[in-house]
């Protein structure tokens, strides 16, 4: 254990013998003290963090330009919102960002009607969730790995929906009124004080409304310092595939790919 005096010259800071595992983990150990708190440095980056965290949660989610990235790299999309009207109801009401409001079924049942994929293999949808950041940077790029992989196996792939103020289940509803085998929602997970920008993968097979969460899988971490997009986008084909010969989605199916 070492020891330092603060600039002012009037503290002791208290180092931390495990500092040097700190060079192995984002996560907030070996901080050291000074006295009987935290050092400035330490204390200011928590600060620091959690405004991320705060940040990421309340940034609106830029819907028109998730579907021009989509665009631009070919895939037709549809945006739908939830019962959700606006952030504020979003946070205090989770039920409300499981559902579709009417605007978007009627969009979506007027797409089946007028001959869109219904009956389709599989559904992407782009969601914020908690983290708008996390959709903006990783979602698109994700995606496009995936629905090429799955392009080569002879998928049929609906229109990428775009979902605002989204939660998980809400694939569920949207992989419903398309007809699709699965849903893979990619949406933003809850930010942490060591990742504000963290994009996660639910997959669920015969979606439906009032499916558990114990009947999805999950991908999670996907961020510059977490899961590359490469592996999660094996992963997802793996799961995918796997999802539609046992028919089943959840606790039932499990990883068994090769990592790298």
């Amino acid at each position: 254990m070492s020891k330092e005096i603060s600039p002012a010259g009037n503290r002791l800071i208290v180092s931390d013998p495990w500092s040097k595992l700190r060079q192995l983990t984002g996560a907030r150990i070996a901080l050291g003290r000074a006295g009987g708190s935290l050092p400035t440095a330490a204390m200011l980056d928590f600060q620091l963090a959690h405004a991320r965290a705060r940040d990421a949660v309340h940034l609106e989610f830029d819907a028109a330009g998730v579907e021009r990235q989509l665009e631009e790299r070919g895939y037709r999309a549809l945006r739908v919102h939830s019962a959700a009207a606006n952030r504020a109801c979003y946070l205090q009401r989770p039920d409300l960002g499981r559902r579709l409001d009417e605007s978007s079924r009627a969009t979506l049942r007027a797409f089946t009607r007028a001959g869109g994929e219904s009956g389709c293999d599989a559904v992407f949808v782009i969601a914020d969730g908690l983290s708008a950041l996390a959709a903006h940077s990783h979602a698109v790029v994700v995606l496009e790995l995936a629905c090429r992989a799955l392009a080569r196996q002879g998928w049929r792939l609906a229109p990428v929906v775009v979902a605002e103020q989204s939660r998980v289940a809400l694939g569920d509803e949207i992989g419903h009124l398309l007809g699709a085998a699965q849903v893979a929602i990619l949406i933003g997970e809850r930010p942490g004080l060591s990742s504000a920008d963290s994009l996660g993968i639910y997959l669920t097979y015969a979606p439906r409304v009032g499916r558990t969460d114990g009947e999805r899988n999950c991908i999670s971490n996907i961020r510059a310092d977490g899961l590359t997009y490469d592996s999660a986008a094996r992963k997802l084909v793996y799961l995918m595939t796997q999802a539609r010969h046992l028919r089943l989605t959840g606790v039932a199916l499990k990883d068994d790919s090769e990592p790298g």
